[in-house]
């Protein structure tokens, strides 16, 4: 039996992914994690196969980090992105962290079945709903989206900033300073070489770090 941990803070979404794996009959869910603090605690102690792991799990640190984290004590074990995210920066994010898979929650169940066995092979496995011409290119070092310039934490607060939140509810969803927050935002703006909030909108709906909806 191949050992999966599902880490994702959308309980309905891990509940669909359990009982996709458990009716096939050859995965066996050793543990669940709605937070990427819980996913590396989980692992580290369950030692599994194959993490599906969300990137995007607040508070705290994300997909990314918790794929690092994991990675760094525990590399025979298998990460497999599990987002909504179709285009970079993510897929290099994750790629670069370690993570061998990358596919999207819309994928189907046998999408599912192939990312394992494709992973599990030491081969790296992208959906087929990714941009995947976008992110060989990064990967060969061609010119791609500013976006993977930006740490994870920077990455979080574009989000955030793209969602909607303020100075201060960004402040209080990571436990940091309103200061801090602006330290970011400052040097977000910095290396994506924009000034304004209005431009890191259209930045991001170039990129499709956004979808523009009318």
């Amino acid at each position: 039996m191949t050992s999966v941990l599902l880490a994702e803070d959308q309980g309905l979404v891990r509940e669909g992914i359990r009982k996709i794996l458990e009716g096939a009959g050859e995965y066996d869910i050793v543990g669940e994690a709605s937070t990427g603090e819980e996913a590396v605690r989980l692992t580290l102690h369950l030692r599994p196969d194959i993490v599906f792991m969300d990137l995007h799990m607040p508070p705290g640190y994300g997909g990314i980090e918790a794929t690092r984290r994991i990675l760094r004590t525990c590399p025979e074990t298998r990460v497999i992105a599990l987002t909504i995210f179709t285009d970079n920066p993510y897929p290099i994010q994750i790629f670069d962290a370690g993570a061998m898979g990358y596919i999207t929650k819309a994928c189907t169940a046998q999408e599912l079945f192939e990312a394992i066995k494709s992973v599990q092979a030491g081969k790296r496995y992208l959906g087929s709903t990714i941009n995947s011409e976008d992110i060989i290119d990064t990967l060969l070092n061609k010119p791609g989206s500013p976006f993977v310039r930006l740490s994870e934490r920077e990455l979080q607060v574009v989000q955030m900033i793209l969602d909607g939140y303020k100075t201060q509810d960004i402040s209080d969803s990571l436990s940091v300073s309103p200061k801090t927050v602006a330290t970011y935002r400052q040097r977000i703006y910095g290396k994506l070489g924009i000034s304004t909030e209005l431009e890191l909108i259209k930045l991001a709906i170039r990129y499709q770090v956004i979808e523009w909806v009318t």
